[in-house]
């Protein structure tokens, strides 16, 4: 399946929950790829990595594609097929998912105001015997996703074009466990300079 090519960029923890940050794309209304963009002194794609070993997935893997570039911390998974969109990096990353793991739990390089706290409760999700799992806010699921490694070949297959777990999540929305994340965390993305600029005011404020 796919052509994903890990590099060991220094993670030597395996545990049970793998963190899958999408950071592949070239962020053709920011002008720049997201993953190399600087929000408080800190690049999207290291912050993204670190949230999720933070919130304690073990090893986290980093999918890229526009941006070739090292993260601390972390393994990285070339997409040479990014441009077709998300979907190709979702495979991607499966594809390169250790053995010993039992769960993914994926998250967006563009959402920094997605917390370790929140990252957290999908992992205890995922220990309280849930399978699928998904961060709500307002009622409304958005990302991190969790996956146990019995349903990535249909969410596999259904990732296409610029969609990830989307169709899989609304499919089998019988399987999915919600976490409310609101109080802790927002979905809100990277798009634009103005988006840019408003996040960074509010990171400021936290």
């Amino acid at each position: 399946m796919g052509t994903g090519e890990p590099e060991n960029r220094g993670a030597d923890r395996t545990g049970l929950v793998a963190g899958l940050l999408l950071a592949a794309g070239s962020g053709s209304r920011l002008g720049r790829p997201k993953a190399l963009v600087e929000l408080g002194g800190e690049r999207l794609v290291d912050r993204g990595a670190r949230i999720l070993g933070q919130g304690g997935c073990a090893p986290v893997m980093v999918v890229l594609g526009a941006a070739d570039t090292t993260v601390a911390g972390a393994l990285t998974v070339k997409n040479p097929d990014w441009s077709t969109g998300m979907g190709s990096s979702v495979r991607a990353g499966i594809d390169a998912v250790p053995d010993t793991v039992d769960a993914l739990l994926v998250a967006l390089a563009d959402q920094p105001l997605v917390t370790a706290e929140a990252v957290h409760r999908l992992v205890e999700a995922y220990e309280q015997g849930a399978r699928v799992a998904v961060a709500t806010y307002n009622g409304n699921p958005r990302n991190p996703v969790m996956l146990g490694r019995e349903h990535w070949s249909t969410v596999y297959s259904m990732a296409e074009q610029d969609v990830g777990a989307r169709p899989f999540l609304r499919a089998y929305s019988h399987l999915v466990t919600t976490v409310a994340c609101d109080d802790v965390a927002s979905p809100e993305d990277i798009d634009t300079v103005e988006d840019l600029a408003r996040l960074s005011e509010v990171l400021k404020g936290v």
